[in-house]
């Protein structure tokens, strides 16, 4: 069988990190962000390393040349090895945005922004940037992107420094609580899976409308309004959101928010057959920021999204949004 560029890549990831987590007595993880390193400098940074290690590198690094893979392949053979190094001992904010929802997010986002010369994006929970470079590397060839990334844990965020680095995409990253200050200017599009739960910081929750009066806010809540102040007027957020997130006894609140400040393009939910647990299920929550003389379209998209492997259910979604779009936009 023969095997495929990412295949061919992910081995090498996987090889160089291996050894370099021998040698440095790390986390896979860990190394892995060393190779990657490595790689994007050409050169072997760790100076403390034997040199039997460092020809071992060398030899590994010499049979591989980035230039001749896509953006896609490189992609996801580090994200695959991402995956590899959380695999058994994955922390509950380590977790990685599938890429089959990453790539529903990337057409509806292609379809919702249309052509244009440039585009600004941020990704306020960016993690290990799988979601957000999978929609740079969508409008790259077209036009010219900025990206924001925001992740309070340092190793995630590292993950994702190296990953935009070996991708060269545009992305400046901010290693800090993105429910505190940001600063960034406002977007042309944001996008998220949302962190789910409570946020500890009564402090700081109190400065948003969408904050409790008893007990922890909603994070999730609090993340789509500081996503909505750091978009655009007429800017889009596309959300993954749980599928309760209008059932809850905060949701009236949040109904009303988002009454006031942008109009709800569009919620498809997601097959249950990509999550493990059906608890854990999500939708595509689509948002549009209001702006004087934008009008709200004359309905929401609503649609149940089949397995990506049923061509026929695709394709007929596929037609149902392209009619909602002659009919709306």
């Amino acid at each position: 069988m023969k095997i495929t560029p990412m295949e061919i890549l992910f081995k090498m990831f996987d090889d160089t990190a291996s050894i370099l987590q021998e040698e440095l007595s790390c986390t896979y993880l860990e190394a892995l962000i060393e190779t990657g390193e490595n790689l994007f400098h050409d050169k072997i940074q760790q100076d403390s390393l034997n040199d039997i290690a460092k020809q071992r590198l060398q030899r590994k690094y010499a049979d591989i040349s980035l230039s001749s893979f896509s953006n896609e392949d490189i992609r996801k053979s580090y994200q695959l090895a991402i995956l590899k190094g959380m695999k058994g001992h994955t922390q509950a904010n380590h977790q990685m945005t599938p890429d089959s929802i990453g790539i529903i997010i990337s057409y509806l986002t292609s379809k919702f922004l249309g052509e244009r010369s440039s585009l600004t994006i941020m990704d306020p929970a960016v993690g290990t940037g799988n979601l957000l470079s999978t929609i740079i590397n969508t409008f790259n060839d077209r036009m010219d992107v900025q990206a924001f990334g925001v992740e309070v844990d340092e190793l995630l965020i590292k993950l994702a420094y190296v990953g935009a680095n070996l991708l060269q995409q545009q992305t400046e990253f901010f290693h800090q609580d993105a429910l505190e200050s940001l600063f960034i200017d406002p977007v042309d599009l944001v996008v998220a899976d949302l962190p789910v739960g409570y946020y500890p910081n009564d402090i700081q929750a109190a400065k948003y409308k969408l904050h409790r009066t008893n007990g922890h806010a909603y994070a999730h809540h609090l993340f789509i309004e500081q996503s909505i102040k750091h978009s655009k007027e007429g800017g889009y957020l596309f959300f993954l959101i749980p599928n309760g997130l209008f059932e809850s006894e905060e949701a009236p609140k949040l109904h009303e928010y988002l009454k006031d400040t942008v109009y709800i393009q569009g919620i498809l939910q997601l097959p249950l057959t990509i999550f493990k647990n059906q608890n854990a299920a999500k939708s595509i929550l689509i948002l549009q920021k209001q702006k004087p003389g934008l009008e709200p379209p004359k309905e929401v998209l609503l649609a149940s999204v089949p397995k990506l492997t049923n061509k026929v259910a695709m394709d007929k979604m596929m037609a149902g949004i392209e009619k909602w779009f002659m009919e709306n936009k």
